[in-house]
């Protein structure tokens, strides 16, 4: 076994004992999505252009990727928390691989948020929502999902490396809520404004958010026929991410794969340097 996969797989270990140490964290992490879900589902539901659980079949989709979304958050505090409190300096004095310690964290991460989306979805189904494509297209979805938030992971490590400070960390993280908010996973986009909708549609959580509806087959278009069943497709005049979201989705996650990936590497590396 190299010594990545063997240090890797060390601080796998490591990752996860801290995240399962900390009840609070793990519960919360766990729970948020699905009263997100509630909320949102019965009273957003109400006041959106579409029927209650047509809107909460939409929304469950939309949910999943702002949850992956949520990686850079994580990622962020936690990989500050490490740094702030020497624990990154102690690892660089080990003869051990430098990208195992974020390479450990991002894959902890990844099997949490595996198991926190099972009660988002039995919650989902209860609600409504349902799975009415093929089982490879669900697989797909999941697939899709887990890489976004992958790549969200490691977003949230390079800046987490960046700030240091657990505070500042916690800052930034917050307000990365904003960031489902300007997309299409609550809403639907083709009746915002013009400049707003550009926002919106590459964004890359609109991209993963359609692939997931498209993959899953379950919730209606944006586009809705007024007293008709749903429309299958995209709005018209859609960005290319959203024209194309199994494409787009995977483009920006290996996109911000390739980018991030090897900058938190090196800032782990380098540390302050």
């Amino acid at each position: 076994m190299s010594a990545w996969v063997y240090d890797g797989t060390a601080m796998f270990g490591r990752h996860l004992r801290r995240i399962l140490n900390n009840p609070g964290l793990a519960v919360l992490s766990q729970t948020m999505p699905v009263t997100m879900l509630l909320f949102f589902g019965y009273v957003f539901g109400s006041a959106v252009a579409m029927p209650g659980e047509e809107y909460r079949s939409f929304l469950v989709p939309g949910l999943l990727a702002a949850t992956a979304a949520g990686g850079i958050m994580t990622g962020m505090f936690q990989s500050a928390q490490d740094s702030h409190r020497g624990v990154t300096d102690r690892f660089r004095t080990l003869p051990m691989s430098r990208a195992a310690v974020p390479l450990g964290q991002a894959v902890a991460d990844l099997v949490v948020t595996a198991a926190g989306t099972v009660p988002l979805l039995l919650v989902g189904l209860a609600m409504g929502w349902r799975v009415e494509g093929t089982l490879p297209g669900a697989l797909g979805a999941v697939g899709l999902l887990l890489l976004f938030r992958f790549a969200c992971t490691w977003i949230g490590i390079f800046l987490g490396l960046l700030t240091r400070s657990e505070e500042a960390a916690g800052q930034l993280g917050g307000a990365t809520f904003v960031l489902p908010l300007l997309s299409n996973a609550y809403i639907p986009t083709e009746n915002l404004p013009g400049w707003l909708r550009t926002v919106a549609e590459w964004n890359p959580i609109s991209a993963v958010t359609t692939a997931l509806r498209e993959l899953f087959a379950a919730g209606p278009s944006p586009s809705l026929a007024r007293g008709d069943a749903p429309v299958a497709g995209v709005p018209e005049g859609a960005a290319w991410p959203v024209a194309h979201p199994v494409a787009g989705s995977l483009l920006w996650s290996v996109a911000l794969l390739a980018v991030f990936l090897p900058l938190a590497v090196r800032r782990y590396a380098h540390g302050g340097h």
